[in-house]
């Protein structure tokens, strides 16, 4: 009787050979396997996507953007050993796919893979709390990050609406979910909406629900995600990205606390977090976010801070990351060569703490030795980096700032002995901090 409830919606986007013969052993483990063109993707009710990565789409990566940044839907990419380590392919596999497969395929590593993407994106579009995965843990121990746990545990007691303001990937859901773990309604639902992630003719109905007339031929009444989020938190991520229109119900909501359900006025009671990386003072300016709204949301603030400022985290979470997802896929633990470290220390990572948890990812797939390197990161290592030629003055500004970044590494805690270690004097040290623009 439980039937409906356990179907799992594969969707096959542009499929070779190897992916068709998968289809049948798929359906065997109770997926609901369906295929198409990557034209008509974005109108396919799925929970896990699998696409085949053609040249064409390296070409236009836009299309794929595009497709994963609109739709409620783990992706997985499939691609050729080749392709993925071409520099920029891997790149950009990394930054947007839930995780991808070479082919050819590794069946029980495919079943795997989706079990866990299918995990994913329910959890995601229930706004229930995750399991033991890396996405929970508020780690680290540089400045920015203990400041934060710091805020977080004088802001999670109140109701007040907080508005959390960072980089892509740099943790701003695990930022609204400790704040729920940590306030009153720690055993009240925590609900989550991707207000980008959801194409715009839906959002109404997501947020708000429908009552059950016949709309989209569906009798039943659907309640939303703040009806859902009752007693507890709702989290609207990308904010930033909301309709206008739609910006009008929710700060209807916000100033009286009821929603229409069947044309009456039911009270709901949550506490609203929201997240962006977007200026929303730009986009006020720009009348394509409401300054009414703005000032709603914006009653507590918390910024989270990008990954090349958390001196001293980087080889703790890429460390962290390669136990985790080493547990995960039952191959043994592996460690970082000294010549990957350096790469890591150099890359400016774009992507944050989420490119890194990527890149790590990658990094045990492809690894052959007893160690990652930097190669297996996507990243140029030492011999690469040393290649490229420039003048004096440039080989000694980059030590310079290789050196602070080194010091802070390992003393990130402890200033005074950061400047000793490196032979200078604490004013001097502060002055190359700021000289460096390096915090």
């Amino acid at each position: 009787m439980h039937e409906l409830a356990s179907i799992r919606r594969l969707l096959i986007v542009e499929p070779c050979e190897e992916c068709l013969r998968l289809i049948p052993g798929l359906r065997v483990a109770g997926w609901e396997v369906d295929s198409c063109a990557l034209e008509t993707a974005a109108s396919r009710p799925c929970d896990v996507g699998l696409i085949r990565l053609m040249p064409q789409h390296f070409e236009q990566p836009q299309v794929i953007k595009e497709l994963i940044t609109r739709s409620n839907t783990e992706w997985i990419a499939v691609l050729t050993p080749d392709d993925l380590r071409r520099e920029m392919i891997g790149d950009f596999v990394c930054e947007w796919f839930f995780d991808f497969h070479t082919l050819p395929f590794d069946v029980a590593r495919v079943q795997v893979t989706l079990g866990r993407a299918y995990g994913m994106a329910r959890l995601r579009a229930q706004g229930a709390n995750y399991g033991n995965g890396p996405e929970h843990e508020m780690l680290g121990e540089s400045r920015p990050i203990r400041e934060l746990r710091r805020l977080l545990t004088k802001l999670a007691p109140t109701e007040s609406p907080v508005l959390i303001r960072g980089e892509t990937g740099t943790g701003k859901e695990l930022v609204a979910r400790t704040l729920h773990m940590q306030s009153q309604r720690r055993n009240q639902p925590f609900v989550s909406i991707n207000c980008s992630a959801i194409p715009e003719q839906d959002l109404q109905i997501e947020l708000f629900g429908h009552d059950g007339d016949g709309f989209n031929r569906n009798p039943q009444r659907k309640p939303g995600r703040i009806e859902a989020a009752n007693g507890g938190t709702l989290f609207l991520d990308e904010i930033g990205d909301l309709p206008l229109d739609v910006q009008a119900n929710v700060l209807r909501f916000l100033q009286d606390r009821h929603i229409e359900i069947g044309g009456e006025r039911v009270a709901v009671d949550v506490r609203i977090l929201a997240a962006t990386h977007v200026d929303l003072e730009a986009a006020i300016r720009k009348k394509r976010f409401r300054e009414d709204l703005y000032y709603r949301l914006n009653v507590l603030q918390v910024g989270t801070a990008p990954l090349r400022e958390r001196h001293g985290d980087l080889a703790l979470l890429a460390n962290h990351f390669a136990h985790f997802y080493s547990q995960e896929t039952g191959r043994r633990p592996r460690n970082f060569s000294q010549d990957a470290l350096v790469a890591m220390g150099k890359h400016d990572w774009p992507g944050n703490v989420r490119e890194l948890e990527n890149r790590v990812r990658r990094g045990l797939v492809l690894a052959e030795g007893r160690q990652i390197e930097a190669f297996d990161l996507g990243l140029l290592g030492e011999e690469e980096i040393s290649s490229s030629m420039g003048t004096l003055d440039e080989y000694k500004c980059r030590a310079e700032r290789q050196a602070l970044c080194d010091v802070l590494t390992r003393h990130s805690d402890n200033l005074s002995v950061a400047a000793k270690v490196l032979g200078i004097s604490r004013p001097t040290f502060y002055r190359l901090l700021h000289k460096h623009q390096i915090r």
